[in-house]
């Protein structure tokens, strides 16, 4: 078995405070997670290795131990792999030692990693000095997504969701102003630990399913209304819908097509804040009559000939 040496692994100093330790922890660990480095098998070690080093130089009584241990297992390796010459090398300094009547190829494990050190250190994987068995190593259950359409009317107004995974049932809630891509978290909810390790978590996220009447930018609505030519021209009033309700509203004398009027407040509640509301943006669509009769002909003429003797009047 080749010696691990922990410091090196993390890049800190025999010296490091415990806080030096964890802040190299987490950059080290963020660095090379799996979810940022998919199907790198490389990485996927280095972040093994990072978690066996924190896992000792994390805990003030393991670190200890294994400063002591690591000395004496330079001893062991001069002392040619005799485990009995080891242990009385161990005990000439002054240090404490521990005795092993098995073979020492069990006890130090044939993957040459760091079981050594798992069996005085309690977690993930044990084994007790008698030859006993060996605790295997707990890890935390891998996390889950999954996709749930949701209509913009339940984004609206929020809903409630049930349903099953691994023979279990649960319940999500959606809070008003959900949108499209949003991930909510299950925390322990997904696969669970092995060997006692934490479960994983559960990631929701949500897919806003079409709306025929409502396209949504940010928490703003955009309708598009269709409007004859004739209220276009002339003004008047047109029926618009909202996530509630419907309202009548003014268009103005020669509105064109493209023309956007804007409901305060009727847009989607902003998220966390349901009292506060984005804008409804109404866009015009000017509607040109078809199949005109031979009178309604006559009269567009009649307003084509008027319109062109004002414009050379006003020349």
């Amino acid at each position: 078995m080749n010696y691990k040496d922990y410091y090196k692994i993390l890049g800190v100093k025999k010296e490091a405070t415990q806080k030096e330790i964890k802040k190299a922890y987490r950059k080290l660990a963020a660095k090379y997670h799996p979810d940022k480095n998919p199907d790198d098998k490389v990485s996927e070690e280095k972040f093994k290795e990072i978690n066996e080093a924190n896992e000792v130089l994390g805990n003030a009584e393991k670190r200890k131990k294994y400063d002591t241990l690591g000395a004496d297992w330079e001893a062991y390796q001069q002392g040619g792999g005799d485990w009995k010459q080891y242990a009385q090398q161990g005990k000439s300094r002054g240090r404490k030692t521990y005795t092993y009547e098995a073979d020492p190829s069990d006890f130090f494990g044939e993957g040459g990693d760091s079981s050594f050190f798992d069996m005085f250190f309690g977690e993930g994987g044990s084994q007790n000095f008698s030859g006993g068995q060996r605790r295997k190593r707990s890890f935390r259950g891998q996390s889950i997504e999954a996709e749930m359409p949701i209509t913009l009317l339940e984004a609206y107004e929020g809903s409630k969701r049930i349903f099953e995974l691994n023979g279990k049932k649960m319940r999500i809630s959606i809070k008003p102003g959900a949108y499209d891509g949003q991930r909510l978290r299950l925390k322990g909810k997904g696969q669970p630990g092995v060997n006692g390790g934490a479960a994983g978590d559960l990631f929701i996220i949500l897919k806003m399913t079409p709306d025929h009447r409502f396209e949504r930018k940010g928490d703003d609505l955009i309708s598009t209304i269709d409007v004859d030519l004739y209220t276009a021209i002339l003004g008047g009033k047109v029926e618009v819908p909202t996530m509630t309700s419907t309202l009548k509203i003014p268009i103005s004398k020669g509105s064109e097509t493209g023309k956007i009027l804007r409901l305060k407040g009727k847009g989607m509640p902003i998220y966390g804040n349901k009292k506060q509301h984005g804008n409804l943006l109404i866009k015009l669509n000017v509607i040109f009559p078809k199949n005109l009769t031979t009178e309604e002909e006559r009269l567009f003429k009649e307003l084509k000939s008027l319109r062109e003797v004002e414009t050379a009047q006003s020349k």
